[in-house]
């Protein structure tokens, strides 16, 4: 009997191998077309991300570079210019007008002393309610990039 119950267990142990085999075989067919399309991918996003850096490396180079281009002068800006980012236009928004004189501590008259406006314009400004006259952005936009000091004096001298 023991005989017959070893072989049993060892056909049984045969026929499980091979099934198994097949399906392993299966299994690591899968998982080398798997890693092929990880490293495809992989070179993929490597070429992608070195592209990248070569066009935010020509987008940061100056516009006009060449043997007879003008050497940038670098400026130190005024401190009435306002300030952002380089290369954008510094626009006129409400959010900004209100900051800038929260900045300041002013008053909404305050605020209007300095830019030369009524206090009610500035409300309105501030509220979205109105914009200011496109002829005029660049000016309000300097004098709210002043310092407190400088905008006190100014008030003072137009108040005079």
């Amino acid at each position: 009997m023991t005989t017959f119950a070893e072989t049993l267990k060892k056909e049984i142990a045969r026929v499980a191998r091979k099934e198994l085999r097949e399906e392993i075989t299966v299994l690591r067919k899968l998982g080398a077309t798997q890693r092929a399309d990880i490293s495809a991918l992989k070179k993929e996003v490597k070429s992608l991300q070195s592209s990248l850096k070569r066009l935010e490396k020509t987008r940061a180079a100056p516009s006009s570079s060449g043997p007879f281009a003008e050497p940038s002068r670098t400026t130190k800006p005024s401190p009435h210019t306002p300030r952002g980012k380089p290369g954008r236009k510094v626009t006129f928004t409400a959010e900004r007008l209100k900051a800038q004189r929260a900045r300041l501590g002013f008053t909404q008259e305050q605020m209007a002393q300095l830019l030369g406006v009524s206090g009610l314009s500035i409300w309105k400004w501030e509220s979205g309610g109105a914009a200011p006259r496109t002829s005029r952005v660049p000016d309000i936009l300097k004098k709210i990039a002043m310092g407190k000091r400088e905008a006190l004096t100014l008030i003072g001298q137009l108040a005079a």
